[in-house]
C-alpha cells in the first residue's frame, strides 16, 4: 500500500479504514497501485506535523519561500513525461495538446507567478497610520491550509502542486494536500517533487503532507478541526455544502468552488448576423475535455424567432455527429443521466445525444436540449443542475421581457456570456444590471471554458458557484487572500514590527498604502 507524506517522512496509514485503486476512465479497469483510505489518526498526525512546520515557516525569509516555488516549477518539468503519462492513465484527458501543452505549462507557471509574489511582498497590503502609529498587513493563518482537489485538473488544481497549494504556500501556510482520488498517483509525484524542494530550500520538511482518500466523516473532522486554519474545495455541490456545513459549525473558513451551469445569452442582433458561427463555438466549447470544465456554458439562452430557431438548429447539427472523449469515471456518467431524468421531467426535450455511448469506459453523447421560457421559469431550480459533461440546455424566451425575467431566475454562477451587435445596445443595457450580480465573470462575444491565470482573473462568484462572492481561486496574487489573516499592530515599536510594516521599504520597491495614498518611498 502507498505511503503518506506526514512530518517530512513517507509513512504507511495508521488503521486504514480501507484501500482504493484509482480507475482508468478509457478502460473502467483499476490500476495496479494500492492507495490507503486515511483515518482520524492519519488526520491528526497531518495537523500535528503541520503545526511543527509553523515556526520554522514565520523565520523562513521570502527570498526562501519564492525560491522554493520556482524549484518546485522548474523540477515538474523535468517529470513532465512522468506526469503527463500518470495523468492520462488516471483520467484519460489527452496527452495532447491539454496535459503536456496546456495544462502543466499553466501549472509551473502558477507556481513561478506565486514566487514572484512572494518576492515583490506588495500582496500583504502593508497599511500605515503615521499620525496613530497603526498598521495593518495580511499574513499567515497560523494553522495549514487542507486542500482538497477536484478529478478534472489533475495538474493546475492538484491539491499538491496546483493552485491553491501555491496560494496557501506563497501566504506563508503550511498544506495538507488531499488527494483526489480519481489521480492519487499524479499527485504522489507532485507531493514526491515538493518533498524534495523543501529540503534542498531549507523550509520546514513537514511544509507539506499528502494523504490520499478520507472517509466523509474524517473529512468532516479535518475541515472543522480547531487547529485548522482554512480550507480550498474544488469539487460536487453536495460534497461541499456537507464540508461547508462541517466547516462552518467548527468556525473554521473554507474555500468552495461547486457547481455552475454558465449562461450564454445569445441577443437577437447577434443571432441573426453571426448564428452559425456561434453554435459551432458553444459546441466546441461544450466537448472539449467531453464537457468536463466548471466553466463549460451549460445553459444557452435565445429568442424564440425565426434567427433563434436557426440557432437552434444550428447547434443541434453541431451536436449531433461529433464522438464524445472520456468522462473521468463512473459517477459523473450516472450524475449526467440523474440530472437528464430530473431536466426532461421538468419539460425539457432532448434534441440529439441524451444516452451512454457503448464501448470500453466512461463515455456520454454529446446531448443538446432545448426548454420553454415558461417552463424555465416555472422549474429554475431544476433546469439548472451542473450536468457535468457535453450537454447543454437552450431555452427559448417568448419575448425580450421573458429574456430579461429568465435572467432574474438565474443562480449565481462563476461565468455569464451575452453575444450581442450594435442592434442589441438597448437590450444588453437592461440586461447587463441583471447579470453583473449573477457572475464573478461577465463575459462578451466569447465562450467562457478557459481560466487565464492573470492577476485580473476572476474565477469565483455568487453562491452555489462558490461559497463566498469576494474570492477568487484563480489570480495571483488575489488568490492569496483567502489564506490569510488580517495581522494589526498598534503604537509597536520599529524593531518590533515585520519589515513590511517599518518606516523603511524592506525591498525598494513594495507598493504600501501610507496615510492614504499607495507608495513605494520610505517613511
Amino acid at each position: 500500500m502507498k505511503s503518506l507524506l506526514i512530518g517530512g517522512e513517507w509513512r504507511q496509514a495508521q488503521n486504514p479504514a480501507g484501500a482504493f485503486r484509482a480507475i482508468n476512465p478509457a478502460t473502467g479497469e483499476a490500476g495496479d497501485d494500492v492507495y490507503p483510505i486515511s483515518s482520524t489518526a492519519d488526520v491528526e498526525a497531518a495537523l500535528d506535523a503541520a503545526h511543527g512546520s509553523i515556526p520554522g515557516l514565520i523565520k523562513t525569509p521570502p527570498e526562501s519561500l519564492a525560491d522554493f516555488l520556482d524549484l518546485f516549477a522548474s523540477k515538474i518539468l523535468e517529470r513532465n513525461e512522468e506526469l503527463v503519462e500518470t495523468a492520462h492513465r488516471e483520467t484519460a484527458l489527452p496527452e495532447e495538446p491539454r496535459l503536456r501543452l496546456t495544462e502543466l505549462p499553466r501549472t509551473t507557471d502558477q507556481l513561478h507567478q506565486a514566487a514572484s509574489a512572494v518576492r515583490d511582498r506588495s500582496w500583504c497590503r502593508a497599511t500605515i497610520d503615521t499620525r496613530l502609529n497603526i498598521r495593518s498587513k495580511y499574513g499567515a493563518l497560523g494553522g495549514p491550509v487542507a486542500v482538497f482537489g477536484p478529478n478534472n485538473f489533475p495538474f493546475a488544481f492538484n491539491s499538491a502542486g496546483g493552485g491553491d497549494f501555491a496560494a496557501a504556500i506563497a501566504a506563508g501556510n503550511p498544506v495538507i494536500a488531499k488527494a483526489n482520488p480519481g489521480h492519487p498517483g499524479t499527485t504522489r509525484i507532485f507531493a514526491e517533487i515538493a518533498h524534495a524542494g523543501l529540503i534542498k530550500c531549507g523550509l520546514p520538511p513537514a511544509t507539506v503532507q499528502l494523504i490520499y482518500h478520507l472517509r466523509p466523516e474524517d473529512g468532516f473532522k479535518l475541515v472543522s478541526h480547531p487547529r485548522l486554519g482554512a480550507t480550498a474545495f474544488t469539487g460536487s455541490r453536495p460534497a461541499g455544502l456537507r464540508l461547508k456545513q462541517a466547516a462552518d459549525l467548527g468556525g473554521r473558513p473554507i474555500y468552495l468552488e461547486m457547481s455552475s451551469v454558465n449562461p450564454i445569452f445569445i441577443l437577437p442582433g447577434a443571432a441573426k448576423e453571426k448564428t452559425e458561427k456561434i453554435a459551432s463555438e458553444l459546441f466546441h466549447s461544450c466537448e472539449m475535455s467531453a464537457g468536463q470544465f466548471c466553466t463549460k456554458p451549460g445553459l444557452v439562452v435565445v429568442l424564440r424567432d425565426e434567427s433563434g430557431e436557426a440557432f437552434i438548429e444550428s447547434a443541434r447539427r453541431n451536436f449531433r455527429p461529433s464522438p464524445s472523449g472520456f468522462l473521468l469515471g463512473p459517477n459523473a456518467l450516472e450524475g449526467i443521466k440523474k440530472t437528464l431524468e430530473i431536466m426532461t421531467r421538468s419539460g425539457a426535450e432532448i434534441l440529439t445525444g441524451g444516452i451512454p455511448l457503448e464501448g470500453p469506459g466512461f463515455r456520454f453523447a454529446n446531448t443538446l436540449l432545448r426548454v420553454s421560457g415558461d417552463a424555465f421559469i416555472k422549474k429554475a431550480e431544476d433546469m439548472q443542475r451542473e450536468a457535468f459533461g457535453p450537454v447543454s440546455l437552450v431555452v427559448s424566451a417568448r419575448d425580450v421581457e421573458q429574456l430579461l425575467d429568465i435572467a432574474k431566475a438565474l443562480d449565481g454562477t462563476l461565468t455569464v456570456s451575452v453575444y450581442a451587435s450594435g442592434a442589441d445596445d438597448a437590450l444588453y443595457a437592461r440586461l447587463e444590471p441583471i447579470l453583473r450580480f449573477k457572475a464573478g465573470r461577465l463575459l462578451n462575444d466569447k465562450m467562457p471554458t478557459g481560466v487565464a491565470v492573470t492577476p485580473a482573473m476572476v474565477h469565483g462568484g455568487p453562491f452555489p458557484a462558490t461559497g463566498h462572492p469576494g474570492f477568487t481561486s484563480v489570480g495571483i496574487p488575489g488568490s492569496m487572500l483567502r489564506f490569510t489573516a488580517l495581522h494589526g499592530y498598534d503604537n509597536v515599536r520599529q524593531d518590533r514590527l515585520p519589515p513590511e510594516l517599518r518606516d523603511k521599504n524592506p525591498t525598494g520597491s513594495m507598493w504600501r498604502l501610507i496615510d492614504g495614498s499607495w507608495t513605494q518611498k520610505d517613511i
